[in-house]
């Protein structure tokens, strides 16, 4: 249980006690089931969310909720990451630009954009609806196991992710996103949008990664986590909520 706790320690604000350590490796196989069980917290509150208000209300208070268990870790990431890499510089400066603690104009409108588009997301969902509260942030944190696996750190004078990166990591941490994809068959076909849309908008920011910078940083986690989880939302509850 320890590399558990450890990953949820990393991830979230859940007050589990003294800070514990586990091998990358162990912490980077758990970010699937960290994120189930943010998922699972966050059913459990857009439960009674949606006995105190509309479905409206109910959808804000979960975009708050997402980002208050993380501390906003992630939204800090996205933010520092379209400052740097939507500025059209180079990679030495988009770097620079990423470790400023100014958030810049671009950096507000994108974090703007993926909390509306969340907020929509979780609006109009309605089939399954807890079910894909549980999935959709343990999909978003499994698009992390890829991303540490197939790039390398972009920081080698350190930083948020520096640890993840201690030591070259093997295939089988990608096994992790098993856990996700074999809940998702309870969805029935829908299943087939959840993984299908995971799989490509993966690639796609991975690929972005790839070509604009050839490498990742925290920052850049924090940033595919955030588009992750806000598309996948706002799939299922379009073209897959049939």
């Amino acid at each position: 249980m320890t590399p558990f706790i450890a990953a949820l320690q990393f991830l979230t604000l859940f007050p589990l006690g003294k800070p514990r350590h586990a091998d990358p490796e162990r912490l980077v196989f758990f970010f699937p089931a960290v994120g189930m069980t943010i998922g699972g917290v966050l059913a459990a509150c857009d439960f009674l969310f949606l006995r105190l208000g509309s479905p409206i209300t109910a959808a804000a208070l979960d975009t708050a909720l997402l980002a208050l268990i993380t501390g906003a870790l992630h939204l800090d990431g996205l933010a520092d990451t379209a400052d740097g890499l939507l500025a059209h510089r180079d990679k030495k400066t988009a770097l620079a630009i990423m470790k400023d603690s100014r958030v810049g104009a671009m950096g507000l409108v994108v974090t703007v954009c993926i909390l509306l588009i969340k907020w929509a997301g979780l609006a109009a969902l309605s089939s399954q609806r807890s079910l894909c509260l549980v999935l959709i942030p343990a999909y978003a944190r499994a698009a992390v196991a890829p991303a540490v696996f197939l790039l390398p750190y972009g920081r080698p004078e350190g930083g948020t992710g520096t640890y993840l990166f201690e030591k070259p990591l093997h295939p089988w941490i990608l096994s992790g996103i098993l856990l996700p994809f074999a809940v998702s068959f309870f969805l029935g076909v829908r299943a087939l949008w959840l993984n299908g849309a995971f799989l490509f908008l993966g690639g796609a920011v991975l690929y972005f990664y790839q070509k604009r910078m050839g490498c990742i940083t925290g920052d850049m986690m924090g940033a595919l986590v955030e588009v992750m989880e806000a598309l996948l939302f706002c799939i299922l509850s379009t073209g897959g909520a049939g």
